[in-house]
């Protein structure tokens, strides 16, 4: 009769148990989905925060900078607009265009940052960059276009991939306007290795690019985007969804390999020093 109760009771021991383990995985895949649905959930609403401030661009907005539109070293594309990194001859585009003021830009570049450079330095994607200015015209202030004039004169020595990250690494609250300083844009150089230099310097403080930053802006506002970031993959947006599936860093990938399925790589050269 003993033996029966014994028998009994590591029964009722191992179900609890089993049980148990039930419930942790249950839990796991609870908190898994919670987490999933979170991250999905942030760029959802960086999207919507981000067309509402695309949409009412423009408010406040000067209409062109003065002096002659100087392009910086290398822009490609249509009137010069594009700074482009990653190799010519690579078979997909990412086009990109950001303001270096909007919390969604660095929403979206702290969180596909590696995944872009990657797939960069590998020859599958080239990206070009287009800069607007979209939160000077909604906040007022002038840190989208100091910021993107700067990040213009470190592309005149090669350097714009670094800086570009160091901007968005530090970037301000929306609504504190400093990147309109140029002192603070000249600091945040120093972080990169070999551009504080003096014709960097005069370059920010004489605003050498703004005609240029502001042409590209325009050309954002003629675009039909719907706001910051836009990005188009082979000009097809991809942000914060391609079709029905949400970006994410897997799926981006996937997205470059089947639009690159049967084609070469790019013919990547050494990215200078600091970049």
């Amino acid at each position: 009769m003993s033996e029966k109760n014994e028998q009994g009771k590591r029964a009722a021991r191992d179900r609890l148990v089993q049980q148990r383990e039930r419930q942790r995985a249950s839990e796991r895949r609870r908190r898994t989905l919670i987490v999933a649905s979170a991250v999905v959930g942030v760029l959802a609403l960086a999207a919507v925060v981000g067309l509402i401030a695309a949409n009412s661009g423009g408010k406040g907005d000067k209409s062109e900078a003065g002096g002659p539109v100087a392009a910086p070293s290398g822009a490609t594309g249509k009137d010069s607009l594009a700074i482009q990194v990653g190799a010519d001859d690579a078979p997909s585009t990412l086009t990109i265009w950001e303001d270096f003021r909007c919390p969604v830009c660095a929403q979206f570049e702290n969180a596909f940052r590696d995944a872009i450079h990657q797939l960069e330095k590998t020859g599958q994607i080239k990206a070009e960059y287009h800069l607007a200015t979209i939160i000077d015209g909604n906040l007022g202030g002038s840190g989208s276009l100091r910021a993107a004039n700067a990040a213009a004169c470190a592309q005149d020595v090669g350097k714009f991939p670094a800086y570009h990250d160091v901007l968005y690494r530090n970037q301000p609250q929306e609504a504190d306007d400093a990147f309109g300083d140029n002192a603070k844009l000249i600091e945040l150089s120093g972080k990169v290795p070999g551009l504080d230099t003096p014709d960097f310097r005069s370059c920010v403080n004489d605003g050498k690019h703004d005609a240029w930053v502001q042409k590209s802006n325009t050309a954002f506002q003629n675009g039909g985007f719907q706001g910051t970031p836009t990005a188009l993959l082979n000009g097809e947006s991809i942000f914060p969804k391609k079709g029905n599936e949400p970006i994410t860093v897997a799926n981006l990938k996937k997205w470059v390999a089947e639009a690159n399925k049967g084609k070469k790589p790019g013919m990547v050269t050494p990215a200078p020093s600091g970049s």
